[in-house]
């Protein structure tokens, strides 16, 4: 095997390595989102965690970061929560960022 050949395999394995943290932190901060959002709605047990893994799952086919945001502010207009985009939004990322910090100390 040449030099070349095992830095594309490093590549890759590097590579693939990151896309699943990239994931699992979409997905930890997903989760962490909807609970977050459940309790501004008043949900609570398992009506919370299931509305949760209803945010986790709006994720899955929209552009990303999108799928969470448009649920979760139409929820909250439908409920009349009055937190606006802006402040979903912030929530989402300072959500992301602890959900990197939970996946990290792994």
């Amino acid at each position: 095997m040449t030099t070349l050949d095992e830095r594309e395999r490093e590549f890759e394995a590097r590579f693939s390595h990151d896309q699943e943290l990239a994931f699992k932190v979409r997905s930890r901060r997903d989760k962490l989102f909807g609970l977050w959002a459940a309790r501004q709605l008043g949900l609570s047990g398992e009506a919370a965690e299931a509305y949760a893994r209803d945010v986790v799952a709006a994720e899955f086919g929209a552009p990303r970061g999108r799928g969470v945001l448009a649920k979760v502010s139409a929820d909250f207009a439908a409920k009349g929560v009055g937190i606006d985009e802006a402040r979903i939004a912030d929530e989402l990322q300072r959500l992301g960022e602890e959900a990197r910090r939970q996946v990290e100390r792994e």
